[in-house]
């Protein structure tokens, strides 16, 4: 005689677990505040730019902002999570080389092949796009949703915000010689003392400060926050005054957006081979995936408006802000049906 399906049966278990991944999606498909006040803080910049004294005000505001941010991230950055990452070396290692070698290659590559549909004044900042370290927050909240490796995926985003501070502009300027952009970078030397010293110190202070910044996560967030929306408002307030912004019309957007999805499609598809070649499991490839796919517009953002203290830095973010939104959207996705997969 058969017996009755208990309530925890199988179907039940197969709709909870499909609940609790619709909910997780949901959670970060349904654009937070933030996103939606980085949006809003583009539109004021665009439509009440500051100006003259106000404009410079605000940038030196800026740079306190971004000097504090870095020696905050110094801080956090616990010294076991970088000496653990030579326990798996070789994903750090592969991570570390598609952030900072691949995902720029690619970029070269897109606007290489795409010259004729890319507007030329928005290939500096596709490749400076191309050249930033990997999200830390967001990138490890997806491997976890996806049922990755996430102690790999921390140590990951760590090793990453560190190495960008110095891999980042060297990346660029590299770049930008082999496209023959004519853009200054001069501005490296700039990065190094107001983000790499900051950070060295900050690293130097971990033992005084650095439990009190794990305590309060709430001030790190925050600072995070208001710096980027700082650089936004100073970089494109200078743009819109420069007149560099003037022009970007509707059809020469859409291009752009389309190469952002063309380019993200790339990555994705490249990081699962790269994955597959290496022979990672599911657990380590899910955190080369996430890491690979995403860029840091946290660190972004303050970056260039050091290396680029005028109105160029305006259109130098511009595609970075463009990527940002559909890397979030098409991250979550994936993030929620491999979690779903991996629970069935």
């Amino acid at each position: 005689m058969r017996k009755p399906p208990e309530a925890g049966g199988t179907g039940v278990q197969a709709i909870v677990r499909y609940g609790d991944a619709m909910q997780r999606l949901a959670t970060i498909l349904i654009p937070d505040r933030f996103i939606i006040i980085l949006l809003a803080m583009v539109g004021i910049a665009a439509l009440l730019p500051a100006r003259g004294a106000a404009l410079d005000w605000l940038g030196t505001i800026s740079t306190a902002c971004i000097v504090t941010l870095f020696f905050v991230h110094g801080a956090r950055l616990s010294r076991q999570a970088v000496l653990g990452g030579f326990r798996r070396l070789k994903l750090h290692l592969a991570i570390v080389a598609f952030t900072f070698l691949a995902f720029p290659l690619l970029g070269l590559l897109l606007t290489t092949l795409a010259a004729p549909f890319i507007d030329p004044a928005f290939v500096p900042g596709i490749l400076f796009l191309c050249a930033l370290p990997t999200t830390v927050a967001s990138s490890i909240a997806m491997v976890s949703m996806a049922r990755g490796n996430v102690a790999a995926s921390v140590i990951a985003a760590a090793l990453s915000s560190m190495l960008g501070v110095v891999l980042t502009p060297l990346m660029f300027a590299a770049l930008l010689s082999t496209s023959g952009a004519p853009i200054d970078m001069s501005g490296i030397g700039t990065v190094v003392l107001i983000l790499a010293l900051p950070f060295a110190t900050g690293q130097l202070f971990r033992p005084l400060a650095g439990a009190w910044i794990e305590a309060h996560p709430v001030v790190g967030r925050t600072l995070d926050r208001l710096t980027i929306l700082l650089a936004i408002y100073v970089a494109l307030s200078a743009a819109v005054g420069g007149g560099l912004l003037e022009g970007i019309g509707l059809g020469r957007f859409l291009l752009l957006l389309a190469a952002m999805l063309v380019l993200l499609v790339l990555v994705i598809a490249t990081a699962m081979l790269a994955s597959r070649l290496l022979g990672f499991d599911y657990g380590d490839g899910t955190a080369l995936l996430f890491a690979a796919m995403q860029k840091s517009v946290i660190s972004g953002t303050p970056m260039a408006r050091i290396l680029f203290p005028g109105a160029e830095a305006g259109l130098i973010i511009v595609p970075l802000l463009v990527y940002y939104v559909p890397m979030m959207t098409v991250s979550a996705i994936m993030a929620a049906r491999m979690g779903s997969i991996t629970d069935q």
